[in-house]
């Protein structure tokens, strides 16, 4: 086997395993299997283990929670890394860190130095480690695929976590119950040395960018601002973060209706989590046909309509069969809802930002996730199990009756290539890098009877610049000469100008055209570049000279 796998695009996305014809989408994606697996098997022990440690509800529910809260603390960090640096040396250090942490955990059960406590900060550490990675992962998945096999391949993603669930959990709670934790605690560190060879085996092209990377902040800054501006991307976190919050319970509360209602051990709760991996199996491989059949806010509408059906079902049962069927019906949901969810965010967001704001995504979802793990065990020790259940399901419902408001739009056909033909423009200045402000103004000449019309465009355009990186976007118009109306715009430095360009999408060059078309002018509209001066006394140490720019 050649130390570096090369990329091989498939011909055409014909179905739900086209992805697969990729070389190194196929070899990551098989070594995230073997991953986890160990995961899962982890997850049983760690559960189950705090449930037989400590009598407290919350405290087993926050074993989901101290995995998730990481990725809400750490991920707007995380999508500016991984937009400004190799995501693939991103990706190991994720890996290594969750390697690292596997180990410690699996030592410290070795010599039996194990509490509560303990369990929740080796988890936190190992979400440390998913929020670095998985971003990183989901936004190389757009650079390895092309954009038609998009879809299928973050499907095949979820699928493929949920293939090893129907079959992980089960086998954890076997081993658990045969051998003890260490052994599921070994093998779950053992787990991560696959994706770690894989990833440093392998290579992808990455579209180079021909500016250096953003300053940290400026980063950060641009992806909130992008997202803030994409009510495509906001929608989503916001069904996400709700979608979260309200069906966690199933899996958060899962080990207590195993332990108090259903008085079943560690197989009977690896059984169960089995069918719930079953269940999220089968969805994914039908969800091909239904994205074919139903729209994108449909299928979250039929995933939070199984998530509530399977909480209400085991809310009401004692017995582990029709559990096991409910828990199906609960994965399904799960994976439809997640997978559709993650896809918008990808379809709706160019390569540039695309990091940050599958990062801010996880972000908000992470903390739903987060804080319904801590609410619904506070439900269940104020009140009852069944209870939270209850309540679980009608907030599920909710989730659904929610899309009247805010809907999930669909962008499966957007083009949100980059410019990658830009030109600098020609200046007469010597200008660095960081020097600016830059204030650009454009001019347009309106007809009377096409105001509308270009209001409206430029209502889009406003938009559009401010994704872009365009900061104190104002319209004007002459007082004098009413026909004539001025954009204008700042950005913060010469190259923050050069970005801006460079992230402009097809579709806003097709926004540019039509507004060019509206113009009057026998020649395009005229665009002004200026720098902006510093207007106070210069220090006695520092000669101010007009003829130099302010950096």
């Amino acid at each position: 086997m050649s130390r570096v796998m090369d990329v091989k695009k498939p011909a055409a996305g014909t179905g739900p395993f086209a992805p697969l014809n990729n070389l190194t989408f196929r070899a990551i994606w098989l070594a995230g299997l073997i991953s986890g697996l160990g995961w899962l098997i982890q997850t049983i022990a760690m559960s189950w283990l705090m449930a037989t440690i400590t009598p407290s509800s919350v405290m087993v529910a926050l074993v989901q929670a101290a995995t998730n809260l990481p990725a809400f603390i750490l991920s707007i960090f995380a999508g500016a890394i991984v937009d400004n640096f190799n995501r693939r040396k991103v990706m190991l250090m994720a890996r290594s860190l969750m390697a690292v942490t596997a180990a410690a955990l699996t030592i410290l059960v070795a010599l039996g130095m194990i509490n509560p406590w303990i369990i929740l900060f080796f988890s936190f550490l190992a979400g440390c480690g998913i929020a670095f990675n998985d971003p990183a992962w989901q936004a190389s998945v757009g650079d390895i695929v092309d954009r038609k096999d998009l879809a299928a391949a973050v499907t095949l993603t979820s699928v493929g976590f949920n293939t090893v669930r129907s079959v992980g959990p089960a086998l954890g709670g076997i081993i658990l119950a045969t051998f003890g934790p260490l052994t599921a605690f070994c093998l779950y560190t053992l787990g991560h040395l696959a994706p770690l060879i894989v990833v440093w085996r392998s290579r992808w092209k990455v579209p180079a960018s021909r500016l250096p990377p953003e300053a940290m902040l400026t980063a950060i800054s641009d992806g909130i601002r992008f997202t803030s501006l994409s009510s495509e991307i906001k929608t989503a976190m916001a069904r996400g973060f709700l979608f979260g919050l309200a069906g966690i319970a199933i899996l958060a509360l899962l080990p207590l209706v195993v332990r108090d209602q259903l008085k079943q051990g560690a197989v009977a709760y690896g059984t169960l989590m089995a069918g719930f991996g079953a269940g999220a199996l089968l969805a994914g491989l039908t969800s091909t046909a239904l994205r074919r059949k139903l729209s994108d806010e449909q299928l979250l509408k039929l995933a939070c309509l199984a998530c509530a059906t399977c909480t209400i079902s085991l809310s009401l049962t004692k017995t582990p069969a029709v559990a096991a069927v409910a828990l199906m019906l609960g994965g399904a949901g799960w994976v439809l809802g997640w997978s559709g969810l993650s896809i918008s965010v990808q379809w709706a967001s160019p390569r540039w930002v695309v990091g940050r704001t599958i990062s801010l995504y996880y972000a908000l979802t992470s903390f739903g996730l987060a804080a319904g793990s801590w609410l619904w065990g506070m439900v269940t020790e104020s009140y009852s199990l069944s209870f939270a259940l209850q309540a679980s399901s009608a907030a599920s419902l909710g989730v659904a009756v929610l899309g009247l408001l805010l809907p999930i739009h669909q962008r499966k056909d957007s083009d949100v290539s980059t410019h990658e033909t830009f030109e600098a423009p020609a200046i007469n200045l010597d200008l660095k890098p960081r020097s600016g402000p830059i204030a650009v103004k454009i001019e347009y000449q309106i007809a009377a009877d096409q105001i509308e019309n270009f209001l409206a465009l430029m209502l889009q355009r406003r938009r559009a610049q401010g994704r872009n990186g365009a900061r104190r976007w104002i319209l004007t118009r002459n007082l004098r000469n009413t026909a004539v109306w001025t954009e204008s715009f700042h950005t913060p430095t010469w190259h923050d100008y050069l970005r801006f360009n460079y992230r402009q999408t097809a579709a806003d060059r097709a926004l540019n055209a039509s507004l060019v078309d509206l113009h009057m002018g026998q020649e395009a509209p005229d665009v002004t570049l200026a720098i902006e001066r510093p207007t106070a006394t210069p220090r006695k140490a520092a000669v101010f000279r007009p003829d130099t720019p302010h950096s």
